[in-house]
């Protein structure tokens, strides 16, 4: 089809794009001549400068046998009424306002191709997403909660197959609950993406077996589809390490401070208390031992007594000493250390038993420190536990680590106190210092090891402290 073009302004301009552009199926379009007053028009010197014939006189396109429609853009109506009735009867004319209306469809089928190829590309990313190797767990989800998709990492996770959760709710498959997650340790990301419309990050936390607590950390970032959200996309992932390792580097930091402050206060108290103590006893020497300043000298030397007590168990704690290590049974520590123990036990009528495990590898130990952390977590069960009940000590290997269990049938630490139990002064004890198990805890840690606490208020408490095994934590 030749065209002929009559007002050379912009709407020529874009003609010519388009017929340059774009490949036609039923017809093949060609504009062989455009006429325009102004030779300075943009499509004017378009046309001239691809040897295209221009006129500044629209009357002379009727004399030329090589045009097949003429396009009238010039706006003028009149000028489209006199084109209609002085052209060849063969040649075809469309106004300007036709002319508009293909330039809105063509603008139309501009975005449809545009938005069709964004589409695309999310259908890319998203398949990517689903079906590639991405070690995070992936689920597309309406904004009803159901799950549209799920990728495999998350599928093997949890031991279905993609038509085990498709069409179910997301809430129901991941967290086996019966309405949308909430609360502050549970809120609901997808929640939030519908109520912004952008994409939404929160941390959830999750116990998992033997009570230990999972962190998974959670994005979801919106599908739109004609402006319209339809669903998200969420990616989880499991931080429980980082977010482990950072409360890690926090308690030490605090440790190393508190250990520093120990020593300097300790090393302080520590003479005047030898003065005191000394003193008050050669007092004692010159008084009748049944007057009333005896006694009060005795209190004064007992509380002395126990301030150094204090004093030694901050010492204690702020040392802190590297441990000299070597390939030790640690059932051979464990047996010495109830030996040790054993008589504190009887004196309340507890029950001190081992259930220990054969064949158990050596381990690269400190014997002194190992058995004076066992010893301290015996005198703390005995001292929780009344008379008549139970202690047992156990060890056993799990996969890359030994396993030892220090286990009460006591009254047991209520559950606001259990995190902070290895914090340094931390006691419920009338004449405790706290200090014990951060000590303990210092000690494990020294050795790569780990030490948590399990317990339930009148049936009693477990300390498990896990070693690795040389050779195997690395596997």
């Amino acid at each position: 089809m030749r065209i002929a073009v009559v007002g050379a302004g912009n709407r020529c301009l874009h003609l010519m794009e388009i017929v340059e552009k774009y490949q036609f199926n039923l017809i093949s379009p060609v504009v062989v001549a455009v006429a325009d007053i102004n030779p300075e028009a943009v499509g004017y010197l378009r046309a001239k400068a691809q040897d295209i014939f221009v006129t500044t006189d629209y009357n002379t396109l009727f004399s030329r046998n090589d045009i097949d429609l003429i396009v009238e853009l010039t706006g003028s109506m009149d000028i489209y009424n006199d084109i209609l009735a002085r052209k060849p009867r063969h040649v075809r004319a469309i106004a300007h306002t036709t002319a508009v209306l293909f330039r809105e469809i063509e603008s139309a089928s501009s975005l449809f191709i545009q938005t069709n190829q964004e589409l695309n590309e999310t259908q890319t990313i998203c398949k990517a997403m689903i079906n590639g190797p991405i070690l995070d767990d992936v689920m597309v989800i309406s904004t009803d909660y159901r799950i549209i998709n799920m990728n495999e990492t998350y599928l093997k996770k949890l031991g279905l197959k993609r038509r085990d959760v498709v069409g179910r709710f997301c809430y129901e498959i991941t967290h086996h609950k019966d309405k949308p997650c909430s609360g502050e340790k549970h809120p609901c990301p997808v929640d939030q993406v519908k109520k912004t419309g952008k994409p939404s990050t929160t941390t959830h936390t999750h116990i998992i077996q033997d009570g230990q607590k999972q962190f998974v950390s959670m994005a979801c970032y919106p599908l739109m589809e004609d402006g319209e959200l339809t669903g998200v996309i969420e990616v989880s992932k499991d931080v429980t390490k980082d977010v482990e390792f950072e409360k890690k580097m926090m308690h030490q930091e605090k440790m190393v401070s508190i250990g520093r402050l120990s020593a300097g206060v300790a090393h302080e108290i520590n003479n005047p208390l030898t003065t005191i103590l000394t003193s008050a006893m050669l007092i004692q020497e010159d008084v009748a031992p049944d007057s009333d300043i005896h006694k009060e000298l005795s209190i004064i030397g007992n509380e002395a007594l126990r301030c150094r007590k204090i004093v030694k168990s901050l010492l204690d704690f702020a040392r802190q000493s590297k441990a000299f290590t070597k390939m030790e049974s640690i059932n051979a520590v464990i047996q010495e250390s109830m030996v040790l123990t054993r008589k504190q036990a009887k004196f309340k009528d507890i029950s001190l038993k081992a259930d220990l495990a054969k064949n158990l590898p050596d381990l690269s130990i400190d014997r002194d420190q190992i058995q004076q952390t066992i010893i301290n977590l015996t005198l703390n069960a005995i001292e929780a536990t009344p008379t008549g009940g139970q202690i047992q000590i156990s060890s056993r290997q799990t996969h890359s680590h030994i396993e030892i269990r220090v286990a009460d049938t006591g009254q047991g630490i209520p559950a606001d106190h259990l995190g902070k139990i290895f914090d340094p002064f931390f006691t419920t004890k009338e004449n405790g210092t706290g200090l014990g198990l951060a000590i303990t805890h210092g000690i494990i840690e020294q050795h790569g090891g780990t030490i948590t606490a399990e317990s339930t208020v009148g049936k009693g408490t477990a300390f498990i402290v896990l070693f690795p095994v040389p050779g195997e934590e690395t596997k």
